[in-house]
Parts: structure tokens; sequence; C-alpha cells
């Protein structure tokens, strides 16, 4: 069965023919697949670059590029991938660029104090998505953000792609273009990195 979407409504498009009827002229398939994004792939570039303004600006670039290049894209493969492949690169142009933010240590601590609670390595050990109720708790939410943001570029972007944005490895290896061995292992060290530094913000207990 072939359905190039000519017909249906745009937001009941997939991304891939939501593509294709923008590369066939219609304006409004792009403004769609815009709106899809904007809060996932806008969430993934403020903790690749740790400013929200910047995030907005590389989000608009990411879509500029997306539209640039329509025509090389290949519909039988998921556009997903592709498009946080661009927004991943625009990023990290961006942090090359703008040396001058100073990267945190590694070892710097935060501000904020979490109380008990599992390592954060626990949490992240299976190929599961990170727990949502971890995720979006207030104060741990900034600890994550603050934690991420100080793990070197080349670690946090496997990071992000695989456990925030549920990729798989293979997408991602595809995507960045390297082994899927090397996403493995750059996995396992962001995560054995994000929990010596998620250990750093603990409160030990009063006893």
């Amino acid at each position: 069965m072939q359905d190039s979407g000519q017909t249906a409504p745009l937001e009941d498009l997939t991304d891939e023919q939501l593509l294709g009827r923008h590369r066939s002229g219609d304006d409004g398939a792009l403004e769609v697949l815009i709106e899809r994004y904007r809060l996932e792939l806008f969430h993934f570039l403020a903790r690749f670059v740790g400013n929200r303004t910047s995030a907005d600006d590389i989000f608009q670039e990411a879509f500029i590029q997306v539209h640039i290049s329509a025509g090389t894209f290949d519909i039988s493969r998921r556009f997903k991938p592709w498009l946080f492949t661009i927004a991943a690169n625009k990023a990290r142009d961006h942090l090359r660029k703008n040396k001058r933010q100073k990267a945190a240590s590694l070892s710097a601590t935060v501000d904020q104090n979490q109380e008990g609670g599992r390592a954060f390595i626990d949490l992240m050990e299976a190929d599961l998505p990170l727990p949502q109720e971890i995720a979006q708790e207030k104060e741990t939410g900034q600890i994550v953000r603050d934690v991420v943001s100080s793990l070197p570029e080349h670690l946090r972007e496997v990071l992000l792609l695989a456990y925030f944005n549920r990729m798989a490895y293979r997408e991602i290896a595809e995507n960045l273009g390297i082994p899927l061995g090397t996403v493995k292992s750059r996995l396992h060290a962001a995560v054995g990195t994000f929990a010596e530094l998620w250990k750093a913000q603990a409160v030990p207990d009063d006893d």
C-alpha cells in the first residue's frame, strides 16, 4: 500500500510524509514539523548548550538547514534522527564558536542539594528511558541539567540522544557517523562520569 500523504490532513501525516509534502512545495508541511518537534528538540538543545536563548537560535538554524537539505533526504529513512543530527552539529558549532563560555570542571559542585535517593547510575544502567518523575521534579531536574551541561561535549551528546531523546544505539551510530561500539563505550563513560558528579551533589545523611 503506497500512501504519499497527498490528500491526508497535514497533522495526520508521518514526519517523512510531511517532508515529502514540503519538497513538493507545501509550505504548511514544514510548519507542522516545526511544531511537532518544538518542545522535544528545544529541550535537547537547551541541555546541550546550557542556554535557552542559544537553543532557540540553534532550533531555528536546524530547521533552516532541514529546508535547504530537504531534497537530499532519503524518505525511506526516519526523519527524527536526521533532524537531531543536524541540530547536534549546529550545537557543536555554537559551542566551538563560544569557547569563552567556561566549561564547568568535572569536580565542580552545584548549589542545590538533593536529599538521599538513588545514585543516578542506578537510573541509567539499563537501556531504559529516564524515569519521568525523576527528570521532571524541579530541584532534581535542575541538578540533572547542571551535571549534564558539565559533561564533555562528545559524552553529553550521546547521553542526551540515548536517554533523554530515546534514540536507539544503532540510530545514534548511523547519524553521528561513528561505530556502534563507540556509541556504547561513550555512553558507558558518560553514565560513569554522570554518576560521579551526581554523587557529589548528594547530601550525606545526618546520623
